[in-house]
């Protein structure tokens, strides 16, 4: 069974990964502007290789979300890259505009170990993010997404088979993986 996932971050290291979501989808805007990658981070715990999503928001509504689930590169570099993908490559959504850079909002998720979930049961509401995953599909939701939606654990389980594209009890299947983590949301 996984461990509770203890990673933190000070309020320099947030604030940084805060500015770097605004900078990376900024300097897209304006690519002549001389920023051509991310600033080095100020510490070296943004430089572990964990998995991050970055959501975008405009008005109280999605507006993009994308990432990675397994740190496959630096935490800097990967929330970086994930900011300007949830701005301009969310399939669900046209590319971001100026206008709508202005006013958006963004909340950053750093993802702990992924893990298979031993049991459904166990699952808890605020602290899980789920994969389910099967026939070559997969959908993720973060654990943040049942506590918005005032899910229960098992609205939970059936609304990320949803988002796997699978029937709503596929979790019950024990084909279907059920795979768990936990993050840091800010």
């Amino acid at each position: 069974m996984t461990t509770h996932f203890r990673f933190d971050l000070t309020d320099e290291e947030k604030t940084y990964l805060r500015e770097l979501v605004k900078l990376s989808i900024a300097s897209r805007f304006d690519p002549a502007g001389g920023v051509s990658g991310p600033p080095e981070p100020p510490t070296p715990v943004l430089r572990e290789h964990l998995g991050a999503f970055v959501t975008l928001e405009l008005g109280g509504s999605l507006r993009g979300c994308i990432g990675n689930v397994r740190g496959s590169g630096e935490l800097f570099r990967t929330v970086w890259n994930m900011a300007r993908s949830a701005a301009f490559e969310d399939p669900r959504f046209p590319p971001l505009t100026p206008g709508e850079f202005e006013n958006v909002e963004y909340e950053i998720s750093i993802l702990g170990p992924v893990d298979n979930c031993p049991d459904p049961a166990l699952v808890e509401i605020g602290r899980h993010g789920l994969i389910m995953s099967r026939d070559g599909r997969s959908g993720l939701l973060l654990p943040q997404v049942p506590v918005e939606w005032k899910w229960d654990r098992e609205t939970f389980l059936a609304q990320t088979c949803v988002k796997a594209g699978l029937p709503r009890d596929a979790w019950k299947d024990p084909v279907t993986t059920i795979l768990w983590f936990e993050a840091v949301i800010f």
